[in-house]
């Protein structure tokens, strides 16, 4: 940590046109502490970096490097409706939240060290053959890990074993109008975003769909994506996601342990729909494509519908549940865990902590930091008689 450094923290002071004594207050350091790191004697801690690129709206690694933080350019890969320059202004915002976090992690040496992904086949031309091949390998990797079968895990459960397996964060928020779900990776980073949404199996698909652009390297510039149709994609990297997403979701030893005929039945079917959560005319596209069903029964499997298959099933009750749970809000666990655990070594602020998870600081530091209980003896207060029933929450 050199003259840059102290440069850099100048820069900081003096376009807040303070005192010194004044910064030294605002960032909470003594003034002759502050005076011997400008001076070189002292080295600033991390604490004090933290601090300083609070006080500053800068980040620490401009601090130690004069680095401007790297940003993902949104890539053009949405499908109708077109999201407009303020919806991706608003994605990008999301993005900066996820990206700060592990920003501050890695400079204060707590990235978590990313699992090795599976890498498409060089051998295979076809793009749905690459999809299938990912799958596969995915599939190999999350039963090692000890992952049950797929079609028993409800999608927060897949979710979390993906964030295990695979080490990408996950966050299910709400997007942009149009966008159904985005991926970006960088070096030590990986990001799924999933939409909130009324429609469980979209979000299931779209949560498959994203990886398989995380394991095949597309999401190098920040993906974006809205309406995906299994099948009618044009571009070949999307052909390549579904295939992924289809053979994620429905894997192809799964489906036939429980379809072995072309005689399939109408409830057979539509107990599928419910066992591996995906829609009447994405199982209908697989089991074609598995040659398990035949023609006539693909088209009266895609006049279903997601909510009659439960109820034919009778479980409208787990489809209920399924559905608030996919419209409600959910941070990856990861980042926050690692910030509060910095906080509490003395490293950070609990800005980081409450940049990334959007709550204020002073809200956090209350439930973080609750009043202390009162000494016994002491007056509590307020008057009760005895025998008074007092709640405790």
């Amino acid at each position: 940590m050199g003259d840059a450094v102290t440069d850099r923290v100048r820069k900081v002071m003096g376009a807040a046109s303070v005192s010194q004594a004044v910064f030294a207050e605002s960032i909470g350091l003594a003034p002759d502490k502050l005076s011997k790191s400008l001076s070189g004697v002292r080295r600033f801690t991390s604490l004090d970096l933290a601090r300083i690129a609070d006080f500053g709206g800068t980040t620490v690694d401009w601090l130690l490097t004069g680095r401007e933080p790297v940003r993902p350019t949104v890539a053009a890969r949405t499908s109708a409706p077109v999201v407009d320059d303020q919806g991706r202004g608003r994605l990008k915002d999301l993005v900066e939240r996820f990206v700060t976090a592990h920003e501050v992690l890695d400079l204060l040496g707590l990235a978590p060290e990313l699992p090795e992904l599976p890498s498409v086949r060089p051998d295979l031309k076809r793009y749905v053959d690459q999809g299938v091949a990912l799958a596969d390998d995915a599939l190999a990797r999350l039963a090692a890990a000890g992952t049950p079968a797929i079609e028993g895990l409800d999608t927060a459960d897949l979710l979390q074993a993906l964030e295990r397996t695979f080490g990408v964060d996950v966050a299910k928020i709400g997007l942009p109008d149009g966008i159904d779900g985005a991926a970006w990776q960088a070096d030590g980073f990986r990001l799924i975003m999933i939409a909130r949404t009324k429609v469980p199996t979209r979000q299931r698909f779209t949560l498959a769909h994203e990886l398989g652009h995380v394991l095949a390297r597309d999401a190098q510039d920040l993906l974006t994506e809205s309406q995906l149709s299994p099948g009618h994609q044009k571009d070949l990297t999307e052909v390549r996601a579904n295939a992924f997403a289809a053979n994620l979701l429905m894997p192809r030893d799964e489906i036939n342990s429980v379809v072995r005929e072309k005689d399939v039945t109408d409830e057979q079917l539509t107990s599928l729909v419910v066992r591996f959560q995906v829609s009447p005319s994405a199982l209908a596209a697989r089991l074609t494509q598995l040659g398990l069903i035949a023609p006539e029964t693909a088209a009266r499997l895609r006049g279903l519908t997601t909510q009659a298959c439960h109820w034919l099933t009778g479980q409208s009750d787990l489809l209920e549940a399924r559905t608030t749970w996919a419209q409600t809000n959910r941070l990856p666990f990861r980042p926050a865990q690692l910030l509060y655990e910095a906080y509490l070594a003395g490293d950070t602020t609990l800005r980081p902590l409450a940049a990334y998870t959007g709550v204020d600081v002073d809200r956090i530091r209350e439930a973080l930091e609750p009043e202390p209980a009162p000494q016994e003896g002491a007056s509590s207060g307020t008057d009760l008689d005895e025998g008074d029933l007092v709640y405790q929450p």
